[in-house]
């Protein structure tokens, strides 16, 4: 799109908007590219290992909130129940 110069008449330069939507596509694509050569990066592994890496871990980390499984723990467990008496905070 070519604008025309009201003073003289003649044709001018094409409008600077199209320039600057066209310079900003530019800087989005140039920006996206960089995003995409840092993703490549980032190591990676293959969903075998990574669930094979996840499953080793549930099995050998105990868990003291599933006592189902893991049994009782021997230090002081917070979510145990309380004994008699009421234990209320009142403000």
């Amino acid at each position: 799109m070519l604008s025309v110069s009201p003073s003289s008449g003649n044709l001018a330069t094409p409008v600077t908007g199209l320039n600057v939507m066209s310079e900003h596509k530019l800087r989005k694509m140039m920006e996206y590219n960089n995003y995409l050569k840092h993703q490549l990066d980032h190591q990676r592994i293959p969903t075998s290992q990574a669930s094979h890496m996840l499953i080793k871990y549930v099995t050998t980390t105990r868990d003291y909130l599933v006592p189902s499984v893991w049994g009782t723990s021997n230090t002081t467990d917070l979510f145990a129940a309380k004994g008699a008496g009421c234990e209320c905070n009142i403000m």
